[in-house]
């Protein structure tokens, strides 16, 4: 079920919500930041509490969220969690995702199960070897609440953890509310499809690398096309985003992981990520995060960095070596996945037969992007070969989009 675009007429959040301001990267003074297009009028679904809270009312209630679920309230930004339960919702569990609930853990990081300080609800974590709630996690819980911002790249793992806690709640009986977001990324549908002979946590559905799809709308696809192989689907609500189409660019107020630091970042980590399956640094590391690549054995190539131990990177790609690359900090805003970049490495590197390794196949999705790189075929021979999984792939997707 989704909520009618009509019932969006709410003067007071249209107000709140033109504090929305972009992410900031403290810790680089010269952050690019791509959007100056930004709609302040956008309202989340999160945001629009008189959409759903009657769904709540007399319920326990588990949400999934973590440091991107926020809301405006008396002007400031809060969690999620905090607003509904200063609404009299009655939050019994919060499940988190990777990276954990305050969204500080590496990735692929091991996060305990924990207590929240600031409102000690106990914490769930579903990462790790448990990605998905168990019955006995689930006790308790009689509406399910879905809320994180996704970056719209088929390996960033948000919408596999909404995968399994649809299959889990299906199982168990328990309703799912998605409160929706943009997706920044929402003008681009590219790459190579995933074969499901190569699924894996950063690659679960026949999909293209980049989806351009909310998460609401990806929801409904998971229910659609059966996904989670569940004798019943799962019982789903979307509270769509106000105001907001597949034209509208989205600046996002909160860092949406911790090597996610600002809109540039956004903006190219899916064509940066294919590195995460190389010998060559995305950035990690250091202050510029999927804004820059580069590896020792690059050492013709114009920019040098050396990635570091840090909060957000405790163990590099390449830690405390000197790195040669490029900078892509002034690049302009990207119109589709990029692999210029990569093929670009792959040719420049010194040591060809150490470039991929055994992670770059589950993140193309299929063994024969590496193929293509390692017989020197062009970007557009690369690029046509995608072509007839993304026709499919927008002709399928196509019931269950909401911002048309």
């Amino acid at each position: 079920m989704t909520v009618s675009n009509s019932m969006f007429k709410n003067t007071f959040l249209f107000l709140v919500l033109t504090l929305l301001f972009c992410v900031n990267a403290k810790s680089h003074a010269n952050q690019v930041s791509f959007n100056q297009k930004h709609t302040d009028s956008i309202i989340v679904g999160a945001q629009q509490i008189h959409l759903y809270k009657n769904l709540l009312e007399d319920n326990k209630v588990g949400i999934l969220t973590n440091q991107t679920g926020v809301v405006v309230q008396d002007g400031q930004w809060i969690s999620t969690v905090d607003f509904l339960l200063s609404n009299g919702v009655d939050i019994q569990k919060i499940y988190a995702p990777e990276h954990g609930f305050r969204g500080t853990a590496d990735a692929g990081e091991h996060v305990k199960d924990s207590k929240d300080p600031l409102t000690g609800l106990p914490v769930i974590s579903l990462y790790g070897n448990n990605k998905k709630p168990s019955e006995e996690q689930l006790q308790n819980i009689d509406v399910m609440i879905f809320d994180l911002q996704d970056v719209g790249a088929r390996f960033y793992t948000y919408i596999s953890s909404l995968h399994y806690l649809m299959q889990a709640c299906a199982q168990n009986n328990i309703p799912v509310i998605v409160l929706d977001r943009p997706n920044p990324n929402i003008h681009i549908i590219d790459g190579p499809t995933l074969e499901m002979t190569n699924t894996s946590f950063v690659g679960m559905h026949p999909i293209p690398t980049m989806h351009g799809m909310t998460m609401g709308e990806y929801a409904q696809m998971i229910n659609g096309q059966n996904w989670i192989q569940t004798q019943q689907e799962c019982e789903l609500t979307v509270i769509p985003v106000a105001n907001y189409t597949r034209n509208t660019t989205y600046c996002l107020p909160v860092a949406p992981s911790p090597n996610l630091p600002n809109d540039k970042s956004i903006d190219l980590y899916a064509s940066l990520c294919f590195f995460e399956g190389t010998n060559v640094s995305s950035g990690r590391g250091t202050d510029m995060q999927f804004q820059i690549y580069g590896s020792p054995f690059l050492e013709n190539m114009p920019f040098s960095f050396t990635p570091v131990s840090n909060p957000g990177a405790k163990h590099p790609m390449n830690q405390n070596k000197l790195c040669y690359g490029e900078n892509l900090q002034d690049t302009p805003r990207v119109e589709q996945l990029e692999i210029k970049w990569l093929i670009n490495a792959y040719q420049n590197s010194k040591h060809k037969e150490k470039f991929f390794n055994n992670f770059f196949t589950k993140l193309a999705g299929t063994t024969l992007l590496e193929q293509q790189i390692k017989q020197n075929l062009s970007e557009q021979q690369i690029r046509n070969s995608w072509q007839a999984g993304l026709n499919e792939f927008k002709t399928m997707r196509q019931p269950y989009l909401i911002y048309n």
